[in-house]
């Protein structure tokens, strides 16, 4: 049987990233920050595919990153290859939350898992704005239901 944990776990994308040597720390294993570059191509990814990367720029806005939390479930070592997952969970007015996580291959395990705030940013005007309409109805779609309310 494939390990494929994501799917159960409800996360509309997922990417696989390898573990490479130069992760790792002098204890041998990942060092604490690869995990949170892991969470960023997974957001990336997940901004990209939905279409809500596109939206915002169309609208002269961005996401911007305002926290950020990770737990360390079990450690990694080279060689392996790891599956990112990024979902979102709550939608605000002006931010909505993600949901992190990272399985191995070679441990067939959840080996890291996190969260994430983004706020919708106008750059030129340095400050956040309302989540557009456009983007709220692309963060349901992608997510294939309604998304509960976050503070924001």
């Amino acid at each position: 049987m494939t390990y494929r944990p994501w799917i159960e776990a409800g996360y509309r994308c997922v990417i696989q990233l390898p573990v490479q040597w130069g992760d790792q720390d002098a204890m041998g294993h990942v060092n604490n920050t690869v995990p949170l570059r892991w969470f960023e191509s997974a957001r990336i990814a997940y901004l990209e595919q939905s279409g809500v990367a596109s939206a915002l720029a169309g609208e002269g806005l961005g996401p911007i990153l305002a926290s950020l939390q990770c737990d360390y479930r079990r450690q990694v070592r080279y060689p392996d290859q790891v599956w990112v997952g990024a979902r979102v969970v709550a939608l605000g007015n002006s931010s909505f939350r993600m949901q992190h996580a990272a399985w191995s291959q070679q441990q067939q395990a959840l080996v890291t898992e996190g969260s994430s705030i983004l706020v919708v940013f106008d750059y030129r005007a340095q400050r956040p704005q309302r989540v557009p309409p456009s983007v709220r109805q692309l963060l349901e779609h992608f997510e294939g239901r309604s998304l509960e309310p976050a503070s924001s």
